[in-house]
C-alpha cells in the first residue's frame, strides 16, 4: 500500500466515522418519526455516510464531494446554532455553553469538514510534501470561500426567519 491510498483510506474512514456519529447523535436526540423536520438531519446523515465517500473516490466527482460536505457542515453549522439561540440553557455560563448547546455537535460537524478537506487538498495538489498551495484566499477552493459562504448563507437564514415570523 503506498502513503497515498493509506492516507486517502484514513481520511475515508474518518469521514465516514464522523459521519456515522453525527447521525447516530441527531437519531437518538431528533427522531424524524416525532417531526418530518427532522428528515433533513436524516437525509444529510445519509448522503454524508454514503454518497460524499463514493464522491470522494473518483477524480471526476471529487469537487461534488468536497462542495457537498461543505455545504452540509454550513447549513449544519447555522441550523444547530438557531436552536442553541432558540434553546439556551438555564445559566448562560461558559461550562454550559460548552456542554449544553450544539457547540460540540457544531465541532463535530467542523472536525468532518477539515477531514475532507485535507482529502481533497491531497487528491488535487498531491502528497508531495514540498508543493507549495497557492490562491487567493476567497476563491474556491480554499478556506476563504468557505468563510464567505458561511457568512452568506448565516444572512440568508437569518433574513428568512425574520421574514417567516
Amino acid at each position: 500500500m503506498t502513503v497515498r491510498s493509506y492516507i486517502r483510506a484514513m481520511c475515508l474512514a474518518a469521514l465516514i466515522a464522523l459521519a456515522l456519529g453525527g447521525f447516530l447523535i441527531h437519531i437518538r436526540i431528533h427522531p424524524f418519526t416525532n417531526n418530518a423536520s427532522f428528515l433533513t438531519n436524516f437525509i444529510t446523515g445519509v448522503l454524508s455516510i454514503v454518497i460524499i465517500p463514493l464522491l470522494f473516490l473518483r477524480k471526476e466527482t471529487l469537487h461534488y464531494g468536497y462542495v457537498l460536505n461543505g455545504f452540509i457542515s454550513i447549513v449544519g453549522t447555522v441550523t444547530m446554532a438557531h436552536f442553541s439561540l432558540a434553546h439556551p440553557p438555564d445559566h448562560f455560563g461558559p461550562v454550559n455553553i460548552l456542554l449544553k448547546t450544539t457547540l460540540p455537535d457544531i465541532l463535530i460537524l467542523w472536525g468532518k469538514f477539515f477531514v475532507g478537506k485535507a482529502l481533497f487538498d491531497c487528491e488535487v495538489y498531491g502528497y508531495n510534501a514540498t508543493v507549495e498551495k497557492k490562491g487567493v484566499w476567497y476563491r474556491y477552493p480554499n478556506l476563504g470561500w468557505w468563510g464567505v459562504h458561511l457568512i452568506v448563507v448565516c444572512l440568508v437564514y437569518y433574513a428568512g426567519y425574520l421574514l417567516g415570523r
